[in-house]
């Protein structure tokens, strides 16, 4: 998970604040000692990470922060507010050309993950009913062009190429084809290129001479920690570049490049990629980030997450059939292929407020729904359907043939049973005029967070 370290010494530095009923001045240096070691350990940038601290403290010291009846609340609050300044404040978007076609160009080092970023932003593009056009200017690695057209194939999104031609040559031919066949968005993924090789950074500044692009972001890998600040600055000089995409956000859990980037080159990020997957990309919002960092969950993105990823239609008529008692196996089944869409289940329930922190030392196997899915999927379809012919004998069968335990299946059988028991008991609650909270994920039909067996 992003910035898990950070997340947890940050945690602590606060902790011992919370302790205290009131707060001197020297509690709040102590503290942001803390926290300016943490950020440093999280490859944040010597200069930000001062002036951040020293921000913080300025404001603390207050006297509206010290007389306080919650002072540690109050500090909290200050360091949140400012690391979402840091990040860039509001969330940044494309700016989209008002005389389509929208030129955007990719550029960054070798590995960075260009190719598979510029698919899944033409996917997402997609998705918001733009019609996307990705460009081969990739002319120096070999098979960069192929694995374009396949992330392109997988995204449904064409792909213009012309070889190895030259790609200033390339990447006009291909404005010119989006105009002719209707393109609003042309996606230009440019070679991996050090930004100390002068040969190929001119190629780039020819680029955008020539095709005059709308947007230029840089895609940095943030799992290079500190270098990628210094890599952002090296490309802003030469490029002007407009924003940036961070990737690999979910192996990251320093996060100080994420933290760095905007404080050293003015440039805010716009996307952040979380998995390997192409939806794996998120619009990046430096307030949901931040408290994401103090362990405040995320629940605006878990939600839009549920949105665009879940089959709505499915989750009515799966909130209307445990509603109405008639909650299956079946159902089940089709409830845990609606989570798995979402990602991994950790970083799920991580964007759940009072449960990151919780989760820490929990390990969560994402193997444990292909488990519970096997035992159902090891059932006949009377089985799935009318669970109370489950027999000893049958769920021997069924052990069997998912390569589980009898004891897991019968856990199984008694958490559907709860399910079951619990959605009567909220029916009847509402036929009284009293309502009842409910620990349900967004856009799920209402499925309860407690609903998959724990497994060995």
């Amino acid at each position: 998970m992003a910035f898990e370290g950070l997340a947890d010494k940050l945690s602590n530095a606060f902790k011992k604040l919370k302790n205290k009923g009131k707060l001197s001045e020297s509690d709040v240096k102590e503290a942001m000692r803390e926290v300016r070691l943490a950020l440093l350990e999280a490859d944040v940038n010597y200069k930000v990470a001062k002036d951040f601290t020293n921000k913080v403290t300025e404001r603390a010291v207050g006297q509206d922060v010290m007389e306080s009846l919650t002072p540690a609340q109050m500090v909290i609050k200050i360091v949140d507010e400012e690391l979402t300044s840091l990040m860039g404040g509001e969330g940044a978007r494309i700016e989209f050309a008002s005389k389509p076609p929208t030129v955007i160009m990719l550029c960054g080092l070798q590995g960075s993950g260009k190719t598979t970023h510029a698919a899944k932003l033409a996917k997402m593009l997609k998705a918001q009913n733009r019609r996307p056009l990705l460009v081969a200017c990739d002319i120096y690695r070999p098979a960069a062009i192929d694995q374009l057209k396949v992330v392109g194939g997988k995204a449904g999104v064409p792909v213009f190429e012309m070889g190895t031609e030259n790609p200033v040559k390339i990447a006009k031919a291909a404005i010119k084809q989006a105009k002719d066949y209707g393109n609003d968005v042309v996606i230009l993924d440019t070679a991996g290129r050090l930004h100390i090789d002068e040969a190929l950074m001119n190629e780039l500044k020819e680029v955008k001479s020539e095709v005059n692009p709308d947007e230029i972001l840089l895609v940095i890998d943030s799992m290079t920690g500190q270098d990628a600040v210094n890599v952002a600055k090296s490309f802003n000089e030469l490029l002007e570049i407009s924003g940036v995409i961070l990737t690999k956000l979910d192996g990251d859990t320093r996060g100080g490049a994420a933290l760095s980037v905007k404080a050293v080159t003015g440039k805010p990020i716009k996307f952040a990629g979380t998995g390997e997957k192409l939806e794996d990309i998120e619009v990046f919002h430096p307030d949901r980030m931040a408290s994401r960092i103090l362990g405040m969950g995320d629940v605006l993105t878990l939600i839009e997450d549920a949105q665009s990823k879940i089959d709505q239609k499915k989750a009515e008529q799966m909130a209307q059939k445990m509603m109405s008692n008639k909650f299956d196996f079946n159902d089940l089944n089709e409830q845990f292929e609606q989570v798995k869409k979402m990602g991994p289940l950790k970083g799920i329930l991580a964007k759940i407020p009072g449960l990151g922190k919780q989760l820490e030392d929990v390990d969560i196997d994402d193997r444990q729904i292909d488990w519970v899915q096997a035992i159902i999927l090891s059932m006949t379809e009377e089985e799935r359907s009318n669970p109370s012919v489950l027999n000893p004998s049958r769920k021997r069968r069924i052990a069997a043939g998912s390569g589980r335990t009898v004891e897991e299946v019968n856990r199984l059988i008694k958490q559907l049973e709860q399910m079951q028991k619990m959605m009567k008991q909220l029916k009847s609650k509402g036929k009284n005029g009293k309502k009842k909270k409910r620990n349900m994920l967004p856009g799920l039909g209402g499925m309860p967070m407690g609903g998959m067996p724990p497994m060995k």
